[in-house]
């Protein structure tokens, strides 16, 4: 029987590799989203309700993602699309085959979320909806993060460290 992929349900109280973390309701293209920024160390990873997800590394360049059913992870630099092909017996991931103009794109649609979410946090334009442990450091760290991380750099790999 084929695996099923289940909804991720309260990742502000089942994610707790990532510690400090923040749940916040921010206003995007029009329309609220429940954001949840998380860290692991220096790593971050935010995820925009249950997609898109972006996972980076300590050094703030992009290892891994999720947007629109799709995974992409860093290889060498470079960006990898996979996508989960259910059968009777198991999943498996198959590389998809992208272009330079796919990536851009790609990578165009993350810089922008990330420039309107540092734009929300500077501006207060944001609800905190939940932290954990709570009176944590989660926001200033994201904060510092989004003013450390201008430019999207791909990592080496999608590992964390």
């Amino acid at each position: 029987m084929a695996r099923r992929v289940e909804s991720k349900e309260n990742l502000l109280r089942d994610a707790r590799a990532l510690t400090p973390r923040v749940l916040l309701r921010i206003s995007l293209d029009g329309s609220d989203v429940e954001l949840l920024a998380g860290f692991r160390g220096s790593s971050l990873s935010l995820y925009y309700g249950e997609d898109p997800v972006y996972h980076f590394n300590a050094a703030g360049e992009l290892r891994r993602a999720y947007v629109e059913g799709q995974l992409i992870k860093a290889e060498t630099g470079n960006l990898v699309f996979l996508r989960r092909q259910p059968n009777d017996a198991e999943t498996v991931l198959q590389r998809q085959a992208t272009d330079s103009a796919a990536e851009r794109a790609f990578l165009g649609e993350m810089q922008r979320r990330l420039d309107q979410l540092r734009t929300a946090i500077s501006g207060q334009q944001y609800e905190v909806l939940g932290e954990a442990p709570s009176g944590g450091e989660a926001l200033p760290l994201l904060a510092a993060w989004l003013d450390a991380n201008w430019g999207v750099i791909i990592a080496a790999s999608p590992r964390v460290t």
